[in-house]
């Protein structure tokens, strides 16, 4: 059989994971081709680590060169339109053909979409931004940090609560915590409502109990950077000496463009194969909406939370079904809608999160609590991902042993 070519765009998490994927279930005659824009891949949950001083920017970023398998081609160029139906997409370098495609270009910050957001604070959801409020955080001599949820859905729901747990360690050990007030606002009824108001619940007295006060409902409409002044919907306002935002997020304009999002704005994916509605297209991560089954709340559709481990579960999944579409097949594996993330909240100190999201009647979550040995099991991933040949399954083995024991189940 001549050889087919696949194209992955997106050389993020679940980019990277679906090019690696392919390759190795692809024999040579098929062409695997990953387009990604930069030359290097920044692994996302690292970044608050550089915002706390604990890494540097190069430490938590590799050429994409490393990170690939041999066989993989990168093309290093945006894609820039999608013709689906002549199966071309146009970048900013070579155009390409393809057979497959498979869709992992995440989702993108907006800050605009918010006057005077990115004026007025930083976000620790780009490399950058977390960079440069490590040197704000350094200097802080005191008052108020406000982290603004600005629009829901966005990535790593857990990350402003970890941000907000960790800002009261470092001023408590600078010995400063009593000239700091840190306040979190979220659109959100509860923290990650996703997974239930058991766990929002207790996300909200974790934060509580370290006096962090958290303001549920508050949607963020404009800020005033002069003033150091937030408005949200209603007229209510709160000052600040410091903003750290989560930005509003959407999907990138190639997509859209194609005519693949839906009414939410994401590309709608078949939840358990994450096929699109274009033969020979699949999309993964955070680029997508997958419904889910069951509601927490009479008339309020669930949908999978964004974040990097569902897009590495997914991309294996895409690689078998890629797999098996080249040879005449019906793949048996399918997406689970497991995934899990770290909390961390004091020095070397982290809980662990793990959810069944495709459970009936609503998602059902199991909390691991605060240890040393989970904290290293973050760091475990970390050096799993940014250093090719670690074997896959050992910082997962390290983590399971070491979060043994209490496991509180976090169910609606």
């Amino acid at each position: 059989m001549a050889g087919r070519s696949v194209v992955v765009l997106g050389g993020g998490v679940g980019g990277l994971a679906a090019a690696n994927a392919l390759r190795s279930r692809l024999s040579p005659e098929h062409r695997i081709t990953l387009v990604e824009k930069t030359s290097y891949h920044a692994f996302p949950p690292s970044f608050v680590w550089v915002m706390f001083g604990e890494r540097t920017a190069s430490q938590v970023t590799r050429p994409l060169l490393q990170l690939v398998k041999r066989g993989v081609q990168v093309v290093a160029a945006e894609a820039v339109r999608l013709d689906l139906d002549r199966r071309r997409v146009e970048t900013t370098g070579p155009e390409l053909t393809y057979d497959y495609l498979v869709i992992a270009l995440g989702a993108e910050p907006a800050p605009d979409a918010i006057p005077s957001l990115a004026q007025a604070g930083g976000t620790f959801y780009h490399l950058a931004g977390a960079a440069r409020l490590a040197e704000a955080i350094r200097a802080f001599a005191g008052g108020t940090i406000a982290i603004v949820v600005a629009r829901t859905p966005f990535k790593c729901p857990s990350a402003p609560h970890e941000v907000a747990l960790l800002l009261d360690h470092y001023f408590r050990r600078k010995k400063i915590r009593h000239r700091v007030d840190v306040h979190l606002f979220t659109p959100e009824p509860l923290p990650m409502p996703t997974a239930g108001p058991a766990m929002g619940n207790l996300l909200k007295q974790m934060d509580e109990s370290h006096c962090i006060t958290v303001h549920l409902r508050h949607r963020l409409m404009a800020v005033d950077g002069g003033q150091r002044e937030l408005v949200f919907e209603g007229g209510q306002k709160a000052r600040f000496d410091m903003l750290m935002s989560v930005p509003p997020h959407r999907s990138p304009p190639v997509v859209q463009e194609a005519g693949l999002t839906g009414e939410a704005g994401w590309i709608p994916v078949e939840p358990r194969t994450l096929k699109t509605r274009f033969e020979g297209v699949w999309a993964i991560g955070d680029v997508t909406s997958v419904s889910l089954p069951g509601r927490h709340q009479p008339d309020t559709p669930l949908n999978l939370p964004k974040a990097a481990t569902f897009a590495h579960r997914q991309a294996e999944v895409v690689a078998d079904q890629v797999a098996a579409a080249i040879d005449g097949k019906d793949s048996r594996r399918s997406f689970d809608g497991k995934g899990y993330c770290w909390i961390e909240m004091d020095h070397r100190l982290a809980a662990f999160a793990s959810g069944e999201f495709f459970v009936e009647p609503a998602p059902v979550v199991h909390l691991r609590p605060p240890s040393r040995a989970l904290y290293w099991g973050k760091v475990l991933f970390e050096k799993y991902w940014l250093a090719p040949g670690w074997p896959r399954n050992l910082w997962e083995t390290l983590l399971v042993l070491g979060g043994r024991g209490l496991r509180i189940d976090v169910r609606p």
